[in-house]
């Protein structure tokens, strides 16, 4: 029982790696592409940079449907699809007008990914083990982040400046692979007794990571939570989840998070790190990404969620003033590294590991595609916007000015998690809903 449930959890938290591994990648080829095809700023961020996010928004507000009507399977198996036609269509672009189509491709299938991905393990996983089997998805995330900077590295160092189209066209192969892991798992109990009214298909899946005697209990609690009211989604019922994931997808993006995984090399070189040696310097952040992020997988069902996100605040706010220290009395160079590198740390201990989570816990089941769809969206609108902004940013605003606006952000995160936020370890997805809709 144990090792299917391990199984189906990491096969489908391998769409987390294809997450990872194609938000990073494009860092290796901002530059190249922009020589290459000599675009504005303006038009670099807005299309070339920033169109897989579009794309990731749409993926992330329309994801729930698909998990709704088809079930989280199909929609998993459409995802690997996007990511597979992304990858080749990505490296053989001719013009910047194909990539980016092909890039937002690529990112319909992130954020559709953040959706359905989170729902499928949050729903077969017990509730002592869901926090640590959900941050499975967030650890492929952080994988995908490390392998594609060890990929840019390695195939720019071995194939030279020309060979971007290569670090893109690479993620074909996980993508295939991963598609053809999704048909060995099952469709998701919840959803077979919530969308199918199909008990007996539920009762054989759960067979498969429940005990005997505690099968019958499982179901009985599933179709408890139907609910025969006619609440929309915005109404007042589910405002307190509604606030709760919009707060977290929030301030997870105004830490500056994706600023400085999409743009460190440009972060890098204001600091005064030569151009050959800047993708090698962005090593260390998907290295210490990858550490911190077990460390936060091994303490989420031990300290709970809250914990962690207090944890991370405090290295959040410390590690974006040293930055912006750096940059602010020229002491620049391995310092702006060595800062940087310990704001992912605890990025990834903190709201790395808690915010796929959290999100997929605090709605009900009649509302959790719904409920993950605009979580999900909340993070990507945002993810967005200062990723297409940035490189007008950069040329307007100096770093410091820059990092010193993260920090205070999250020094307001720091707040929103001491006075508003609550735990959820250990409840039942029906137990939390309860409360958190009462």
């Amino acid at each position: 029982m144990k090792n299917n449930l391990f199984y189906w959890s990491i096969t489908v938290a391998l769409a987390g790696f294809l997450f990872g591994f194609d938000t990073i990648v494009i860092s290796g080829a901002d530059q190249p592409i922009q020589k290459l095809w000599n675009t504005s700023p303006s038009f670099h961020g807005t299309f070339i940079m920033s169109m897989a996010l579009w794309g990731t928004v749409i993926g992330a507000l329309f994801g729930g449907i698909p998990c709704q009507k088809f079930g989280r399977k199909k929609t998993l198996l459409i995802i690997g699809l996007l990511y597979t036609i992304s990858a080749i269509g990505s490296g053989l672009a001719q013009d910047p007008y194909l990539f980016s189509f092909f890039r937002f491709i690529g990112g319909v299938g992130v954020g559709a990914s953040s959706v359905a991905a989170p729902i499928y393990i949050s729903e077969i996983a017990p509730a002592d083990k869901r926090g640590r089997l959900v941050a499975t998805y967030q650890f492929n995330i952080v994988f995908g982040i490390l392998v594609a900077y060890l990929s840019n590295y390695m195939i720019g160092h071995f194939f030279g400046a020309g060979s971007w189209r290569l670090m893109l066209g690479v993620e074909a192969i996980p993508a295939i692979i991963y598609t053809l892991m999704v048909f060995g798992i099952p469709n998701s109990p919840r959803w077979l007794i919530l969308q199918q009214n199909d008990e007996a298909s539920a009762t054989r899946v759960l067979e498969k990571i429940l005990p005997t005697a505690a099968i019958k209990q499982e179901i009985n609690n599933i179709k408890k939570s139907i609910t025969t009211s006619s609440d929309r989604f915005f109404s007042g019922r589910y405002k307190k989840p509604i606030s709760l994931a919009f707060m977290i997808a929030f301030f997870n993006q105004l830490s500056g998070i994706n600023f400085v995984l999409y743009y460190a090399p440009r972060i890098f070189e204001q600091a005064g790190i030569a151009s050959e040696e800047v993708l090698e310097a962005s090593i260390p952040i998907g290295i210490v990404n990858f550490i911190f992020t077990l460390l936060g997988m091994y303490l989420i069902d031990r300290v709970g969620r809250r914990q962690l996100m207090i944890i991370g605040s405090i290295g959040y706010i410390l590690t974006l003033a040293g930055v912006c220290w750096s940059f602010a009395s020229g002491a620049e160079g391995i310092l702006v590294v060595t800062f940087v590198t310990a704001f992912v740390a605890s990025h990834a201990v903190g709201q790395g590991a808690v915010i796929w989570v959290f999100i997929s816990e605090i709605f009900s089941n009649a509302v959790r595609d719904s409920g993950m769809s605009f979580g999900s969206g909340t993070h990507w609108v945002f993810a967005a916007i200062i990723t297409m902004v940035t490189p007008v940013v950069l040329s307007t605003f100096s770093a410091a000015t820059i990092f010193g606006f993260f920090a205070f952000m999250m020094v307001l995160q720091l707040l929103w998690v001491l006075f508003v936020m609550p735990e959820t370890k250990g409840v039942t997805l029906e137990a939390l809903a309860e409360e958190l809709e009462s």
